[in-house]
């Protein structure tokens, strides 16, 4: 069978899966400019049920408000594709779904940059549970697909560094 997503996105997922498992804990994620592509690889690994309880891609302020809003206090002037935008993300979604740990992702994956000026190419990725940890990515290409995925390994191998730092 050939694999149809990228697999160095599969290997961060496999690794994340195999920790969570070892570890007895769960995953949620709350993603914007990789579009989904954390819980991709997540899924995508057989038994990602005893781990992955959900996510959701909050590309903009407004899906924010309709999907993660309400348990998780938003921080003022909360500005996306900053660090503590994603953080927000990851909180909100562990806590609204009742996991461990959560993931956020947001960033500029191009041809252009965002509206708040930052270039394409540049995330943010946190993480939110026993330990937080959060990562700036630059990948220095306006790719815009190159990008969601550079994000969304960011994304899993930071999560994978804070699983075994933890």
């Amino acid at each position: 069978m050939t694999a149809v997503l990228p697999e160095g996105l599969l290997a961060a997922g496999a690794v994340c899966g195999e920790l969570l498992r070892a570890r007895g804990e769960t995953v949620a994620t709350g993603e914007g400019s990789c579009g989904g592509l954390i819980s991709t690889a997540l899924l995508a690994v057989p038994g990602a049920s005893a781990y992955f309880l959900g996510g959701s891609v909050i590309y903009t302020k407004h899906a924010l408000d309709g999907l993660l809003t309400g348990q998780v206090e938003r921080p003022p002037k909360l500005r996306g594709a900053s660090e503590p935008w994603v953080m927000h993300l990851a909180e909100a979604a562990r806590t609204h779904i009742g996991a461990t740990w959560g993931i956020g992702e947001g960033g500029a994956t191009g041809p252009s940059g965002n509206p708040y000026g930052d270039p394409a190419g540049h995330a943010w990725v946190g993480v939110s549970g026993p330990v937080d940890a959060s990562r700036h990515v630059l990948t220095g290409d306006d790719d815009r697909a190159a990008n969601m995925v550079a994000f969304a390994i960011a994304g899993l191998d930071l999560f994978a560094d804070t699983l075994r730092s933890a």
